[in-house]
């Protein structure tokens, strides 16, 4: 009995040991946060450097791709966390409560209320201090992965010069987009299998909403070499030109983009960008006269808003969806701060997320603000430019309710109000067209630039033009907005 007592206490004072100093060695071997952060900020430098370099690399698979998408969204995913844990360690207490209460009135995925909750609360709490390590761990175990993709990354040719800052590259092609490219690249430049499998004309439907980037990545496929010598003519056709009654009147009225008679083989591209639904009679009989009118080898790419045109395709639909929002602030923040580092500047960099989370996606609004950031370098005109945001969030959402995402894509008037209260009416974005350059100079010439719109003195009339901004991608379209003056509604006036 005595040695049985004794070997049991003997195991429960060992067993007492070990816990005791495995619980000493787990508290002094754990990272405190900074250390975190550290850690976060090389592995994230690592992550970019392989994202970048595959930027620029012509990639062919769409298993790479599909990796590439994946380094990419970890990449986005590290950078947002870190800036967010930047902007609080920099931000006051007193800050922090005005940013929580002001922006309870956003009210779409990008709604920043519910990322001041998850971020923005205590910083010792187990949340933040969980979060943290989830991002750590999860771009942690990307940078391990990916060994053997850097391998196959280093056989694939280069597209150009790689330039030594992302914001340079960012204005030479569409961000994020690589892999829908690429998907529209290998649709374009697929050779028929057979002499008779091109008596059905390909089609490839583009489906998204908005404003995100359809006819933009379109443009981008129709300037690469390799399409312009695969066909011998692009058509592009838009809603108006389906009101004719055949392809073959439209070779008269329609835009014709690209004309090469001695390459391509007499195969035609045909670009179908409709605003909203195509009737499927118009459908069948544009469809049956391209098929009629063009060589075998011809191919036609539909892109709207609607989910109807999927069925008009040969092969399954490229659908495009918005920017997550870690996507969507890298996107800002490369945009905005150019050459400059974002980590030397804190305070700009949580004004910058603050307007970045106001925006809500948007990514004309992203272009503007962006512009007007960069333009105007100082921390004063950015913490106006975050309050006259707020202000215009505020008063829409007031009167729209959760119909009103931003002010600058907005199907119905969008009210605004000066930084400098020049006026005690409201300014009003009736609707908004874009524009080539060429057009667009034969506009009045006493169009406001959108910096005067928002932050200037001078009273404009009652109605008038204000240029927004011209893209920085390719086909530089111009995008006005048409605007005017006016009384706040009686709903709002004592709000």
């Amino acid at each position: 009995m005595e040695a049985i007592f004794s070997t049991t206490m003997a195991e429960l004072a060992s067993r007492s040991m070990s816990f005791l100093v495995d619980r000493y060695l787990k508290q002094r071997a754990a990272p405190t946060e900074e250390e975190r952060l550290r850690s976060l900020q090389r592995l994230l430098l690592r992550l970019r450097v392989v994202v970048e370099e595959a930027d620029v690399r012509l990639i062919a698979s769409q298993a790479m791709l599909h990796q590439l998408s994946i380094l990419k969204k970890e990449m986005y995913r590290g950078y947002y966390t870190l800036d967010i844990f930047s902007c609080r360690a920099h931000n006051g207490e007193d800050r922090r409560k005005d940013h929580e209460v002001n922006y309870s009135f956003a009210s779409s995925e990008f709604n920043p209320a519910k990322r001041v909750c998850l971020f923005r609360g205590n910083s010792k709490g187990a949340g933040q201090a969980k979060l943290l390590e989830q991002v750590l761990g999860s771009v942690r175990d990307t940078i391990e992965d990916v060994s053997e993709f850097v391998i196959f990354l280093c056989r694939c040719p280069r597209l150009h010069r790689q330039p030594y800052s992302m914001y340079l590259l960012l204005n030479k092609c569409m961000f994020g987009r690589q892999m829908e490219m690429e998907r529209i690249m290998y649709f374009l430049l697929q050779e028929e299998s057979a002499p008779g499998a091109g008596e059905d004309l390909a089609v490839l439907p583009i489906i998204g909403p908005c404003k995100v980037g359809k006819s933009t990545l379109i443009e981008h496929a129709c300037e690469d070499a390799r399409v312009r010598n695969h066909f011998s003519q692009i058509l592009c056709f838009n809603g108006d030109d389906l009101k004719a009654e055949s392809v073959e009147t439209l070779r008269d009225g329609g835009r014709i983009k690209h004309q090469n008679r001695c390459v391509g083989s007499g195969r035609t591209l045909i670009i179908i960008d409709q605003f909203l639904d195509i009737e499927e009679s118009v459908w069948k009989r544009l469809y049956s006269d391209a098929r009629c009118g063009t060589m075998s080898g011809s191919k036609i790419i539909v892109a709207s808003r609607s989910d109807k045109i999927a069925s008009f395709g040969t092969t399954h639909p490229l659908r495009l969806q918005f920017f997550t929002r870690e996507a969507f602030w890298y996107f800002f923040k490369v945009r905005t701060f150019g050459s400059t580092s974002a980590e030397d500047n804190p305070e700009l960099t949580a004004i910058a997320m603050d307007i970045a989370m106001l925006l809500n996606g948007c990514l004309m609004g992203a272009n503007i603000f962006s512009g007007l950031l960069k333009a105007n370098f100082n921390l004063h005109f950015w913490s106006m430019a975050l309050a006259t945001l707020r202000n215009i969030n505020q008063k829409n959402i007031l009167l729209y309710g959760e119909r009103f995402a931003d002010a600058w894509d907005f199907e119905e008037p969008a009210y605004l109000r000066r930084a400098k209260k020049t006026s005690s009416k409201y300014f009003v974005i009736f609707s908004a067209y874009q524009t080539c350059s060429a057009e667009t100079e034969d506009e009045d010439p006493k169009m406001m630039c959108v910096q005067d719109l928002l932050f200037g003195r001078v009273r404009p009339p009652a109605e008038f033009k204000v240029h927004a901004l011209t893209s920085h991608l390719p086909p530089h379209y111009n995008y006005i907005f048409h605007c005017g003056m006016q009384a706040l509604p009686k709903e709002l006036s004592s709000s």
